[in-house]
């Protein structure tokens, strides 16, 4: 992959490792990632995770840290943060992943409803026909988020749900989650060695 620039967002729905996971891949496959974080997503990533980066008085330094990387390669931008470049068309990344993707970012997205970066940047993705991937993380679906969902595919945005198979017989945990980061990273073209493919 020759280096692009993704805006990565993680939500506040259950599997904040996916958006961490994706983070890593993308940052070694050679991309520049704009790094969007809900205020749910920061709670989750708090439970689920153990980090505490709500509070922090330099994120974008403690997150550079994280991923072990400099402000070249990543950047991170508050949810009210309009003036962000990703806000913009004529700046708009080379692809956009929302992993993990909550049913309420969904539905503003698939509404067109941008009440934070996040959303704009979404809605900037598909009004200049560039990707825009999500992983929904809910079950059970009712027909609202099954609408939704149709609404964004038939717009052209690609839903990976956060389904893991097994037919590569997963030995950990980590291995479910880089099967559905890898198939994440199939949809916008990113080479990866996360699953054995099938057939292999």
């Amino acid at each position: 992959m020759t280096a692009r620039h993704v805006a990565l967002a993680i939500t506040g729905a259950s599997g904040a490792v996916y958006g961490l996971r994706l983070g890593e891949e993308l940052l070694r496959a050679g991309a520049r990632v704009s790094l969007l974080i809900s205020a749910a997503g920061f709670a989750v990533l708090k439970q689920e995770r153990g980090l505490d980066w709500s509070a922090s008085t330099d994120l974008a330094g403690e997150l550079q840290r994280y991923f072990s990387c400099d402000e070249t390669r990543l950047s991170y931008y508050a949810e009210d943060d309009f003036f962000a470049p990703i806000a913009s068309g004529s700046s708009a990344p080379d692809a956009m992943l929302v992993a993990p993707c909550s049913m309420g970012t969904l539905s503003r997205i698939a509404s067109g409803n941008s009440g934070n970066l996040l959303e704009r940047s979404a809605d900037v993705m598909l009004k200049e026909g560039r990707p825009l991937v999500l992983v929904p993380r809910e079950t059970p679906l009712n027909a609202i988020h099954l609408e939704h969902m149709l609404k964004l595919a038939r717009l052209g945005v690609k839903i990976v749900p956060a389904m893991p198979a097994f037919y590569q017989r997963p030995d950990t945990l980590d291995d479910l989650v880089d099967f559905v980061v890898g198939k994440v990273l199939d949809s916008i073209g990113v080479e990866h060695v996360l699953f054995k493919r099938w057939g292999s």
